[in-house]
């Protein structure tokens, strides 16, 4: 054996896998998709199994160890560490029966979901479930996915929540419609289907009560979908401020002080880096507090419930702004076309849009603190 071939055959570490990721930043622009290769890198750092439990394979990991995780592919490159938060989706399916659960990640605990759930399209009941047909938007990370989910509504279904209906892959046709300036390489295509029948037992109510106790499963999983999110503008936001640090200790080719010498720049930059490191530490403290909790309780707080979403629409509001200041401290070279700050900065402000961790969230969570009602997905 070659000292090539025997480095082709051993398995890539997190550091060289994360490098080969911010390598790529511009392929993936311009694919706008993470390619599959990528994907099986996802699998190797265990982003699929993360909260999928030991007896089916899994590593069940923590929400703030899988966060943190998400948190460095994303500093790599944002799309992909969207991408990447969808290995969320093993607390999803936790609400199909147990024997169904075993059966999806028991066989291949790193199965890759992709769901576009809204708006939810009428389906018919036939003989062996639901006969599904229509089109859906907002298709993250549908390109790599090995099972694909959309939101059905139908006459059995006497609950409020969109009822989601799981098949192949194959089932389902992408239809290409992602074409953004944010989070462009996120394939986040339309999925279109065509008189498929998904049996009764392949759907679940989004938001109802897990089939299995596990802690994970204990866990608020609307609080946890978004924080999966949040995290991207964090590592968005860490990339920004990583590339003016870098580039603030560089001499200037025309014999004038080195941006990091100049005032403004100690300034502007202390402030987005104290920005971003306060939102990190807080989103992290609160994340493991409520995991602490739930080893004495069954169920979080209403208080810690409510803090969960709060920390994470904060943390994609400060990761926007500190990713914002980052750009500003670029200059002028930062308005060119395909400037990494422009990415990063772009990237970071459309989490911070997602419906999960918009304006109307801090909202709720006002409302929330008063005892006033609340928008879905609050206690």
């Amino acid at each position: 054996m070659t000292s090539q071939t025997a480095a082709l055959e051993r398995p890539r570490s997190e550091t060289e896998i994360l490098a080969g990721i911010r390598a790529r930043a511009q392929e993936f622009q311009d694919l706008r998709h993470i390619p599959q290769d990528v994907v099986e890198d996802f699998k190797t750092l265990g982003v699929y199994r993360a909260f999928v439990p030991t007896r089916f394979g899994g590593d069940a990991r923590s929400p703030a160890e899988f966060c943190r995780l998400i948190e460095e592919i994303a500093t790599a490159d944002a799309s992909a560490g969207w991408v990447a938060s969808f290995g969320v989706s093993a607390t999803y399916l936790a609400t199909l029966p147990k024997e169904v659960y075993a059966k999806i990640y028991g066989g291949n605990p790193d199965t890759v979901f992709a769901g576009a759930m809204f708006p939810p399209q009428p389906a018919r009941l036939v003989a062996g479930g639901y006969e599904v047909s229509g089109q859906w938007p907002w298709g993250s990370g549908i390109m790599g996915a090995d099972l694909a989910g959309v939101g059905i509504k139908v006459e059995d279904n006497d609950t409020k929540l969109p009822l989601i209906a799981i098949m192949p892959r194959a089932e389902v046709e992408v239809v290409d419609t992602w074409n953004t300036i944010g989070l462009r390489a996120t394939g986040s295509h339309d999925i279109k289907v065509s008189n498929v029948v998904v049996p009764r037992e392949m759907t679940f109510v989004r938001g109802a009560k897990p089939t299995m106790d596990d802690a994970i499963f204990r866990y608020p999983s609307m609080a946890l979908a978004s924080q999966v999110l949040a995290v991207v503008a964090l590592g968005a936001a860490r990339a920004a401020l990583d590339f003016i640090h870098e580039t603030g200790t560089r001499a200037s080719v025309t014999g004038a002080p080195k941006p990091g010498a100049r005032a403004y720049v100690q300034t502007e930059y202390a402030k987005a880096r104290a920005q971003y490191l306060g939102a990190q530490a807080l989103f992290y403290d609160t994340l493991d507090a409520a995991w602490d909790e739930l080893a004495h309780a069954d169920a979080v707080s209403r208080d810690t419930h409510v803090r969960l979403r709060l920390v994470a629409s904060q943390a994609a509001r400060e990761g926007a702004e500190a990713a914002r200041r980052a750009f500003a401290l670029g200059g002028s070279t930062a308005i060119n076309h395909g400037h990494p700050l422009g990415r990063f900065m772009i990237d970071a402000a459309s989490v911070a849009q997602h419906a999960f961790l918009s304006e109307g969230t801090l909202t709720a969570a006002g409302a929330a603190f008063f005892d006033e009602p609340t928008m879905p997905g609050y206690p």
